[in-house]
């Protein structure tokens, strides 16, 4: 035992895997697996003779964050676990996974979308915009972002990344809306710390710094 009068820990003991590994080693696991079905199901592609019906390509190439991303995707991958676990974009958060808390939101062609419920293949030929893309190349942050770290608008963060997101979207298209028409217009993300008139304060101002741009 040691000083503590614990077990010592064997040196070749196994470490533990934490969650974001395991899922990532089920998702490669994954690829390998289907990997050996595929000249299978698209066999007629391979040797020249067009696609087999219904089938969809897997080895595609997305835009996130104007840079062309090439990833093997299965039909059913959704966005989410593409820029997550393949393309390490951790910033877009999955919370709920149906739809409902907006954690996960992305802009696709400047439109705040649930990377959740978005078949990853059917938005090959869109522009996707997650949070790690959001401010300028320089590193000027967004006025979105500003606002938001001006006004401290976030308890425990983890719905930030989708309101500002949201927020940028919508202001993008009404850059000087009302305070209702704000709220109404990110309705679809949901706090859980609840702290809904902090975070309207900060994309109102968000709107201010936007207009002054």
């Amino acid at each position: 035992m040691d000083a503590k009068g614990m077990e010592p820990t064997p040196p070749n003991a196994p470490r533990a895997v934490t969650r974001r590994q395991m899922i990532q080693g089920v998702i490669a696991a994954g690829v390998t697996v289907s990997g050996a079905a595929y000249l299978l199901r698209n066999g007629q592609t391979v040797l020249g003779r067009g696609p087999l019906p219904g089938s969809v390509e897997r080895l595609i190439t997305i835009s996130v964050n104007g840079q062309p991303r090439h990833v093997d995707v299965m039909k059913q991958e959704t966005l989410a676990m593409t820029l997550r676990y393949k393309l390490n974009l951790t910033g877009t958060k999955l919370g709920c996974d149906r739809s409902e808390c907006g954690a996960c939101t992305v802009l696709v062609d400047g439109v705040p979308r649930y990377s959740c419920s978005v078949l990853t293949h059917t938005v090959r030929n869109a522009k996707i915009t997650t949070i790690e893309g959001l401010a300028a190349p320089d590193g000027k942050l967004h006025p979105v972002q500003q606002a938001v770290a001006e006004g401290q608008a976030f308890q425990c963060a983890f719905c930030m990344s989708g309101f500002i997101m949201a927020t940028a979207g919508f202001l993008a298209k009404k850059p000087s809306p009302t305070r209702a028409e704000l709220a109404h217009g990110i309705s679809g993300n949901l706090c859980r710390c609840a702290d809904y008139n902090k975070i309207l304060d900060a994309m109102m101002h968000a709107g201010e710094l936007m207009r002054r741009a």
